[in-house]
């Protein structure tokens, strides 16, 4: 029974790897699939008695967090391992073209100059001195 629970989930957890394929999709279904191990193997503990079905239960739980953990350590080595455009294009919502480029450097220029030339903004020239520290 557990057998097929398993494989279901992990038939579903595949599919939705196939339809929105990414890192999280992956990880998904190497959870079902520790899951699904899982809930088999303490399934044949359930057969077992006494100190055997203790430890079978121990082992399964291990082999359990294992598994779930090799898929974290997995899907964080992949995003690790994108090159930098692809971890950019998420950021970068619109591409601008040189020109447009040109076009916020040239006025980012002129703002920075008009700041520098206005004498009440000037920080540069503050005659007040950073607060010192203090020892005991």
């Amino acid at each position: 029974m557990a057998d097929a629970k398993g494989k279901e989930k992990v038939a579903k957890a595949e599919l939705e790897a196939r339809y929105k394929p990414s890192e999280k999709a992956c990880y998904a279904v190497s959870v079902a699939n520790a899951e699904a191990d899982y809930a088999v193997a303490k399934e044949e503990c359930d057969d077992k008695a006494g100190n055997d079905k203790k430890v079978c239960v121990k082992e399964a739980n291990a082999a359990e967090a294992r598994a779930k953990a090799d898929a974290k350590a997995q899907m964080k080595t992949a995003d690790t391992n994108k090159p930098a455009t692809e971890k950019s294009a998420a950021s970068a919502s619109k591409k601008e073209s040189p020109g447009e480029y040109v076009d916020d450097a040239v006025i980012t220029t002129k703002v920075k100059a008009a700041i520098l030339g206005e004498a009440t903004l000037k920080a540069a020239e503050s005659t007040s001195k950073p607060p010192r520290a203090r020892f005991s």
